[in-house]
C-alpha cells in the first residue's frame, strides 16, 4: 500500500513566529513541502508569506488534519 503522506499534502499551524514576523503570521495554516533531510535537522520547509518555500524550525509549527474540502481549498490557494 502507498504511503499517503507522499500523495496528500500535510499542513501546520504557525505556533511560534518570533524572528520572523514578516515572514510566518501565528495561527495561520502552512503546505509543508517533504524535505527529509530538513525534517532530520529539526527543521520544516513550508510555503511562507512570499509564496516561496523555506526553511523553518520545526518547534514554531504543529501539525494539523484538515477535512478534504478545507484541504481541497488550501491546495487551489498555494
Amino acid at each position: 500500500m502507498r504511503d499517503t503522506r507522499l500523495r496528500s499534502p500535510r499542513f501546520v499551524v504557525c505556533i511560534n513566529n518570533e524572528g520572523y514576523p514578516a515572514s510566518l503570521e501565528l495561527h495561520k495554516i502552512y503546505r509543508v513541502v517533504p524535505d527529509e533531510e530538513a525534517a532530520a535537522d529539526g527543521d520544516i520547509r513550508v510555503v511562507d508569506e512570499s509564496g516561496e518555500d523555506y526553511l523553518y524550525s520545526a518547534s514554531c509549527f504543529a501539525p494539523i488534519t484538515v477535512p478534504p474540502t478545507v484541504r481541497k481549498s488550501l491546495v487551489h490557494a498555494s
